[in-house]
């Protein structure tokens, strides 16, 4: 069974979702640390309620993103983790070879649209709505070294409604992100080819 990190920056949501999908049997995995990039992190006290350990690392206290990005990594290895899985993680991580193919994200827009720097939270269902597209939903995907760019493993296709805000939107895609996430997980650890949306 492989064993996971869970980075985050927020509340922890979708690292929760993961945690509890793990230790229900649907998602193979077993979840060993929790990674917080800031100590306000709500998740951090979510998650060391749920028994799992928390190691916080801030990207100021580094001199570049790959001396931030190492810590991290070491924090992973330490605890065992084989694979790594973004968590509304907000900070840019250098890929080492080592860490190639072992990282998962999940983006709350259907890349390669709305993705990128600044393209984030609240920021993409801005911009879809402002697009005026018809639909937008999560995609799940593994990291390279550029934002928002390795292949995508599982997309999940919500509508746009007439007179929707952003925060109408967000509630949706974030309903099918938690349905996604663990679902494109078990499949990425199966070794089955990408989700179709």
């Amino acid at each position: 069974m492989k064993t996971l990190a869970l980075f985050f920056s927020g509340t922890g949501g979708n690292a929760l979702n993961l945690l509890t999908a793990c230790r229900d049997g649907r998602v193979p995995a077993r979840p060993v640390l929790g990674v917080a990039s800031t100590p306000k992190a709500g998740g951090i006290a979510r998650l060391e309620g749920e028994g799992l350990p928390v190691a916080v690392v801030v990207r100021k206290d580094f001199d570049s993103d790959e001396a931030f990005s190492e810590a991290c990594y070491r924090a992973a290895d330490a605890a065992g983790a084989e694979v790594i899985c973004l968590c509304g993680w907000l900070k840019k991580l250098a890929v080492p070879p080592r860490w190639e193919g072992r990282i998962l994200n999940i983006h709350p827009g259907l890349l390669p649209r709305y993705g990128g720097p600044g393209m984030y939270g609240m920021h993409v269902h801005q911009a879809v709505l402002e697009a005026g597209e018809c639909e937008s939903g999560p995609t799940v995907h593994l990291v390279d070294a550029e934002y928002d760019h390795g292949r995508i493993l599982a997309q999940a296709r919500v509508p746009v409604l007439p007179g929707d805000s952003p925060e109408d939107l967000q509630r949706r895609v974030y309903a099918a992100e938690m349905d996604l996430y663990p679902k494109a997980l078990a499949a990425f650890l199966a070794g089955r080819p990408t989700l179709e949306p």
